[in-house]
């Protein structure tokens, strides 16, 4: 489990085909205390498993699924990522929730900057429009932000000077592909409301809109 709060980047180092998935090297820019092997990294968003842990040095296993899913096999060497470790119980919650499995890559349609923030605009994936609201949350290579402007073409957030200075988003043009993780709360209540077979044959679910709306989860308009 990760925050979306980056600590910093890290640079490929290596790149090896192993089957249909691949064995990663990156390089960290900052001092991975504590090491330990099997433990959870989140590079650009995906959530990878350290095989090795050398200084700052490490080497990750890449699966056919997360290459497929993400835009990590389009990485050269040399290129960055956002790093985040996995997150303790007893660290702060500075994002939200994101559990580092990706739903989509998705292309950056327009950057605009205002003073010394940045308003990217990204164009919505197929089928992922229901789970941006705006003023929530969504991870987009691995930083948490709050969505401007959403609707089923374009979502917009506005990244301020700290987070262009600690992440890739900065060097991110239009037509390059990003890493997206919505809110895996909405996901979540969506399945709890959608009727299943055994519940249209033995009951209907309590938990429905009209139950969400009463109790003050949503709006219903």
């Amino acid at each position: 489990m990760f925050t979306g709060i980056v600590q910093g980047r890290g640079s490929l180092r290596e790149k090896v085909n192993s089957g249909g998935a691949m064995i990663f090297g990156v390089e960290a820019d900052f001092e991975l205390s504590d090491p330990e092997i099997g433990e959870s990294i989140a590079c650009n968003g995906v959530c990878l498993t350290a095989r090795e842990i050398s200084g700052r040095f490490f080497r990750v296993d890449v699966s056919s699924e997360s290459l497929y899913r993400t835009n990590l096999g389009g990485l050269l060497i040399g290129s960055k990522m956002n790093l985040e470790r996995a997150l303790r119980l007893s660290d702060r919650l500075g994002g939200h929730l994101v559990s580092g499995h990706v739903d989509s890559t998705t292309e950056v349609l327009d950057r605009v900057s205002e003073g010394d923030f940045i308003k990217f605009y990204f164009k919505v994936p197929s089928g992922l429009e229901r789970y941006l609201v705006e003023k929530g949350g969504v991870a987009v290579d691995g930083i948490s932000l709050t969505v401007n402007q959403c609707n089923e073409k374009f979502f917009s957030v506005t990244v301020i000077p700290h987070t262009l200075s600690r992440t890739t988003l900065l060097e991110r043009r239009r037509g390059e592909l990003v890493n997206i993780e919505v809110d895996m709360i909405g996901k979540y209540v969506e399945k709890l409301i959608t009727p299943h077979d055994s519940d249209k044959k033995n009951k209907i679910s309590k938990i429905n809109p009209a139950f969400l709306a009463e109790h003050g989860f949503i709006n219903e308009k």
